[in-house]
């Protein structure tokens, strides 16, 4: 078994360092300079949009959606995760200070990405018995007709299902029942048990459920995570620009500051932070568009705009204070990695109360995680086998859950990564097809969403055709 996680971890390894950290990038570039640096341009009003929608009750919701809020912070649900300690952790330790510099790279060129992804999603969702419904296998579909279309759609939501509604989910139950486990000595299955039958009870409530309750936790678990990693600059205030000297200086010139890792070249410090900011962020995976299409806006770049708010957060401000808490903690030549690494850094300003403060912020970011995962593979399991079949998956996902938290997880989780990687290829395709008509929407050239129906007008079961057509024009 172990032989075969190796070989897993392997293919996986190789996928995304030396295929996806190019493709990602690249789509990230291409949208930029098309979009002409959408997301300098309209910073201010995606930070306008989003505390401007700032709402714990849900009073923007619309009947058939989720409110733009709540649509965001369903996205952020799952884009704040265990990653942003424990990846950031990893980066750090594989790759050097520098790593947090290319971290940002990818993250300022991504959220040109995510614009797209939610765009697109807006543009194409449907309608279905009352329901709003989007994400890539709808705007796939526009892309390419026929089979071929069918065909990458169809690819795109089995991996997706397995890899965050199945596997994903199991490793995030994992991480809570460890945290829990090490911080108050709890058995990680009785952990694991009550998770799943708290997120049974979100699950049951439908949409209307996970985005309420993503709206309420997303800003609590944020406000305490960045409560307690400021308390610990603060108290580490005197080595705060050494910090930011070294993740600028050792980008470029990684042993030239006492404290990098051995052995790191510049490359190194690119691909950990590159793939590590791209894996968390999510941009460009196909993820967070299914939370976006169910936003109610006026016009798709609307959505658009508040959706490079997500990659913002989750990277230059979790990511970003996860990476300073470290580095001054004076902790990374400890030789430790991932989440025990990020442990040591909060003992060193809590005492003891640094497990569990790590063990609450691991529960709420992987309890979101969860809530976020399930509602994007819900989104697929129905446009695939319909309604009937989400009560079955819903029940599956309750099941990996409690598994999850008392098993190693080494095969799942060297899975989890293997399929996130083969989602992102059909939603790139798409992308690339469809960026024409993202930069017609941006320049508003495209008759905004019916509130009924699909794009322009058309029929849920008919994309806009004009779009479909839209690359070919171009």
């Amino acid at each position: 078994m172990e032989q075969f996680v190796s070989v897993i971890n392997a293919i996986s390894d190789f996928f995304w360092n030396n295929i996806l950290l190019f493709l990602l990038c690249g789509t990230g570039i291409y949208f930029t300079i098309r979009l002409r640096f959408v997301q300098v341009r309209k910073f201010g009003e995606g930070m306008r949009r989003l505390f401007g929608g700032f709402s714990l009750r849900g009073k923007k919701a619309g009947k058939e959606g989720m409110s733009s809020f709540q649509a965001l912070t369903t996205a952020i649900a799952a884009q704040v995760g265990t990653g942003n300690i424990t990846g950031c952790a990893t980066a750090l330790a594989s790759g050097g200070p520098g790593a947090i510099f290319w971290m940002w790279v990818s993250a300022f060129f991504g959220m040109a990405t995510i614009y797209g992804e939610a765009v697109l999603a807006q543009k194409f969702r449907h309608v279905e018995n009352g329901e709003v419904t989007g994400g890539p296998i709808y705007y796939i579909r526009a892309a390419f007709r026929g089979k071929f279309g069918k065909f990458l759609a169809g690819f795109f939501s089995i991996a997706l299902i397995l890899a965050l509604g199945f596997m994903g989910n199991m490793v995030q139950s994992n991480s809570i029942g460890d945290a829990f486990h090490n911080a108050f000595g709890l058995p990680p299955l009785a952990v694991g048990i009550v998770v799943a039958a708290v997120a049974a009870f979100i699950f049951l409530g439908g949409v209307k459920r996970i985005a309420s309750v993503t709206e309420k936790i997303v800003p609590i678990m944020a406000l305490f995570y960045i409560v307690g990693c400021v308390v610990i600059l603060c108290i580490n205030h005197a080595t705060i620009l050494q910090s930011l000297e070294q993740i600028f200086v050792l980008a470029f010139r990684p042993q030239a500051i006492a404290g990098g890792v051995a052995g790191v070249t510049v490359r190194e410090a690119m691909r950990f932070g590159v793939a590590r900011g791209l894996f968390s962020n999510e941009a460009g995976m196909g993820s967070t568009p299914h939370a976006h299409a169910m936003a109610k806006v006026e016009k798709p770049q609307d959505q658009g705009v508040i959706a490079m708010m997500g990659v913002f957060f989750d990277t230059f401000v979790i990511l970003t204070l996860t990476a300073l808490v470290i580095l001054s903690s004076g902790v990374l030549s400890s030789g430790e990695t991932g989440t025990a690494l990020a442990q040591l850094a909060f003992d060193q300003a809590f005492g003891s109360f640094g497990g569990i403060f790590i063990a609450i912020c691991m529960f709420f970011f992987a309890f979101s995680t969860i809530v976020g995962w399930y509602f994007f593979g819900q989104v697929n399991v129905r446009a695939l086998f319909g309604k009937k079949a989400v009560k079955i998956y819903a029940a599956i996902v309750v099941l990996f859950i409690v598994v999850g938290a008392a098993q190693r997880v080494d095969l799942v989780w060297a899975l989890s990564d293997l399929f996130n990687g083969l989602m992102v290829i059909p939603n790139l395709i798409a992308l690339l097809a469809l960026s024409g008509l993202v930069a017609r929407i941006s320049r508003n050239q495209v008759a905004e969403i019916s509130p009924s129906l699909g794009a322009n007008g058309a029929s849920p079961a008919q994309p806009d055709r004009e779009a479909a057509q839209e690359p070919a024009e171009q």
